[in-house]
């Protein structure tokens, strides 16, 4: 017979809903934060140290109405400083969402802000129906609009250098580089990861892969480090074409986006790609194996639901199991940053 645990209230556990109406309302806070990085709250703040909140409303133009409580709210919630009635910014806000620095992450905020925060509303309707709810619901081909405009590509470029920045960083720093020589990066956009690994690395050379019209925007960043010598550009669509050979082959937030079958095909034409000790580092929000605790990895396959037909977050297990049936001789799931991990695949 099963023994019966007693209740929270019956071991004397006050049992409230704070938690309940913290998480109900987190977009309150959410998009709050994001309408700060669309005004330029940090950036303002970041080119003259500290402004009482008149001078930062006047600054930003805003209506005197709300400023203050806005203002404050982003004290309240981390990402401002206040002292003797001047905002500042935090030391996080400072480095990351100052639109003028190169550490720079407000790119994906703001691309949440325009487009995301809208299309999440049919979250309900997407678990309803299976299908996706971003602009493609209107028969829009969204990618097909970003790639003919240089403007617009060059922000989502730079939103996908802010998402994989630290984890670029851990994967030069944790992965055993110096038993390899070259890398390439599978659908590189801006080259963040090849960039981190030469930086760190100087034997390695390399470069990214991805479609054509990302070849001088990968030229310019690259560029930018000095590394022009060492990174090059290959372009083509790694579905239609043979992914360029390299020591290292890494897909960043890429597996992600493309259902079960797809996902094993880019699994193959990497493992084809490689020679024999190559290895595929395959990096994500990878959601743990018991599905308990990385919230965000498992949000992100939910945001797959709304952005993609098919595409869906996975654990390690999941990609190990991948991995196996392509023929990869060994794998292993290492911890990288924040919710991200990378699951390594050894040919």
């Amino acid at each position: 017979m099963t023994e019966v645990q007693p209740s929270a209230v019956e071991q004397g556990t006050p049992v409230t809903p704070a938690a309940i109406m913290q998480l109900g309302m987190a977009f309150w806070g959410s998009k709050t934060l994001l309408s700060a990085v669309e005004l330029g709250v940090f950036s303002e703040l970041a080119s003259v140290g500290a402004l009482d909140g008149e001078a930062l409303r006047e600054g930003l133009g805003l209506h005197p109405r709300s400023a203050t409580d806005f203002f404050d709210a982003l004290v309240a919630l981390g990402m401002l400083d206040r002292e003797d009635g001047r905002y500042a910014n935090t030391p996080a806000t400072e480095l990351f969402l100052d639109r003028a620095k190169p550490s720079y992450i407000g790119g994906v905020l703001e691309m949440a802000n325009a487009r995301l925060y809208g299309f999440w509303g049919s979250l309900t309707e997407g678990l309803r129906t299976g299908l996706l709810q971003n602009e493609a619901k209107s028969g829009e081909k969204i990618f097909e609009v970003l790639y003919a405009d240089p403007v617009r590509l060059a922000q989502f470029a730079r939103a996908m250098t802010g998402i994989s920045a630290d984890a670029a960083r851990a994967i030069a720093a944790k992965f055993p580089w110096q038993d390899h020589s070259s890398v390439i990066d599978i659908g590189c956009a801006e080259g963040a990861v090849s960039v981190q690994v030469a930086l760190v690395h100087e034997h390695i050379t390399g470069g990214g892969f991805d479609l054509p019209e990302l070849g001088p925007i990968f030229d310019t960043y690259v560029a930018g480090f000095g590394l022009g010598e060492r990174l090059s550009f290959s372009a083509g669509d790694f579905f239609t074409d043979p992914l360029p050979k390299a020591d290292v082959l890494v897909m960043g937030h890429i597996l992600h986006d493309w259902d079960v079958d797809e996902k094993r095909l880019l699994l193959q034409k990497a493992y084809d790609a490689l020679p024999q000790g190559g290895a595929l580092i395959v990096y994500d929000a990878i959601i743990d194996d018991e599905r308990r605790s990385n919230a965000f990895g498992l949000l992100m396959s939910l945001n797959m639901l709304i952005e993609t037909p098919g595409g869906f977050d996975y654990t390690g297990a999941d990609c190990r199991a991948w991995m196996q049936e392509t023929g990869f001789r060994e794998s292993y799931v290492e911890h990288l940053v924040g919710p991200d991990s990378m699951v390594v695949g050894i040919k």
